[in-house]
């Protein structure tokens, strides 16, 4: 495993940055999917006035 030293390195913090990225990019994306159930309950609906 690696230890403190290693994180305390430019390797290592760039180690922590790439995996904080990844870890970002994976929550982000995975908010942008929507199955067609869950568009139809946010789309607003419109009432007809007669």
């Amino acid at each position: 495993m690696f230890d403190r030293s290693f994180f305390q390195t430019k390797l290592g913090q760039a180690a922590i940055a790439s995996v904080a990225a990844m870890v970002a990019f994976v929550a982000l994306t995975t908010q942008m999917y929507a199955t067609p159930a869950m568009a139809a309950n946010t789309m607003p609906q419109t009432v007809e006035m007669a």
